[in-house]
C-alpha cells in the first residue's frame, strides 16, 4: 500500500509515519517544506519510499506522476493560531485542501485530513454541526471553510474522505512548533530550566488555572486515524479528543510529578505544589482577549457512532508518559 504524509516532518505528521511504519506500511511518500532544516529529525529511523517539497508534491500528484497512491493522510497547515494574514492562511490551509481532495477523488485516492477545533471557537458546545462553528481567528475559519466543501462532497465520493477535527494535542516530535507547543511540553521546558511553571491567572469568569481543554494524546490521534484506515467505508467529519475537559492545572500537576518521579522525588498535591512555588500564575494577556478558548471539550458521539472504540488516556497518564519521552530526548 502507497500512501502520502503531507506535513510529514511536522508533529502530527511525523507521529502518523512512525505509526504507518510500525504496522508495517513503509511505501510512505513523505512531503514537507523542510526549509526550517532541524524538523527533519522528526523522520529520524523512519522508513520512507520518496520525500517532495509541497510545492512539488501538489501539481505531480494531481498530473498523477507518483503511482497508485491509496491513501493521503493530509496533515500538511499553518497551524499558528496567531497568524493574522488570511490571504496566506486561505491559500494555504483551504485552497491547497481543495485541490487535493479534488485531485485525490479523480484518482479514486482516499483522503484523511487535518481539521481543528478551532473551527469551534466562541461555542460552548462542540458538536460537528454548523450552528456550533463560530471561529476565532482566520486559521480556525481556513479550516472550517475546507470542511463545508467536504460537507457539499460528501454524498457523491468515491472514495473516503475523513476531516478530523483535532482538539489539543501534545506528545512527541512536537519541539520545533515553537510557541504552537503544546501546554505539556512548555511546562516540562520551564521546570527543567526555573524549577516552577506558570500558567494563566483568572479570565472570563474562570479561577487562575482552571480554564479547561480537551488535550489529547497524539499516540491516540494516531491510533484514530489508522482506526479509519482499516475501516475505508467511513466517512465525515468528526471530533478527535478525548471527550474530557481538564484544566491546566492538571497538566501542570501531572508534569511537575513526572518531572520529580524521574528525580526520585515522591508526587506532590497541587496545593502542595502551589504552595513551594512549583506551580505560578501569570496575568492573562491582553492580545489573548477576545481570542482565545477557555473551555473546550469533544462531543464524541458521531466518532463513536462509527464503530471507533479507541481508548483515550486522560491527563495524568498521557503527559506521564510524554514526560518519559521528553526526559530521555532532553537528558540533564
Amino acid at each position: 500500500m502507497r500512501v502520502v504524509v503531507t506535513g510529514a516532518a511536522g508533529f502530527i505528521g511525523s507521529n502518523l509515519v512512525h505509526g504507518l511504519n510500525a504496522i508495517g506500511i513503509d511505501d510512505v511518500i513523505a512531503v514537507d517544506d523542510l526549509t526550517e532544516g532541524p524538523k527533519y529529525r522528526n523522520l529520524l529511523g523512519a522508513q520512507l519510499s520518496d520525500y517532495f517539497d509541497k510545492d512539488e508534491f501538489y501539481p505531480r500528484f494531481a498530473r498523477r506522476e507518483l503511482g497508485k497512491v491509496a491513501v493521503v493522510f493530509h496533515q500538511g497547515a499553518c497551524s499558528d493560531t496567531m497568524e493574522h494574514n488570511g490571504r496566506f492562511m486561505l491559500e494555504n490551509n483551504y485552497r491547497r485542501s481543495k485541490e487535493l481532495l479534488d485531485a485525490s477523488q479523480a484518482q479514486g485516492t482516499r483522503l484523511l485530513y487535518a481539521s481543528s477545533a478551532a473551527t469551534y471557537g466562541g461555542s460552548a458546545t462542540f458538536k460537528e454541526e454548523p450552528q456550533y462553528e463560530q471561529p476565532l481567528n482566520v486559521y480556525g475559519y481556513s479550516k472550517l471553510l475546507f470542511d463545508n466543501i467536504v460537507r457539499r462532497a460528501l454524498p457523491e465520493v468515491r472514495s473516503q474522505v475523513v476531516g478530523f477535527r483535532y482538539f489539543n494535542v501534545y506528545g512527541p516530535r512536537e519541539q520545533h512548533k515553537g510557541r504552537m507547543a503544546s501546554v505539556a511540553y512548555h511546562h516540562f521546558k520551564q521546570f527543567r530550566d526555573k524549577g516552577e511553571v506558570s500558567l494563566f491567572g483568572a479570565h472570563g469568569g474562570y479561577d487562575a488555572g482552571t480554564q479547561s481543554r480537551d488535550f489529547v494524546s497524539v499516540d491516540d490521534v494516531v491510533a484514530v486515524n489508522l482506526w479509519f484506515l482499516d475501516n475505508p467505508e467511513r466517512s465525515g467529519i468528526f471530533n478527535l479528543g478525548t471527550g474530557r475537559a481538564q484544566p491546566f492545572n492538571d497538566v501542570a500537576l501531572a508534569t511537575v510529578n513526572g518531572c520529580r518521579r524521574l528525580a526520585g522525588q515522591p508526587p506532590l498535591t497541587l496545593q502542595q505544589q502551589l504552595s513551594d512555588g512549583l506551580v505560578t500564575y501569570v496575568p492573562f494577556p491582553e492580545a489573548l482577549v477576545g481570542k482565545y478558548q477557555s473551555y473546550t471539550r469533544a462531543d464524541l458521539g458521531a466518532l463513536r457512532s462509527t464503530g471507533c472504540d479507541v481508548k483515550f488516556a486522560d491527563v495524568a497518564s498521557g503527559v506521564a508518559r510524554y514526560i518519559d519521552w521528553l526526559a530521555a530526548q532532553n537528558p540533564t
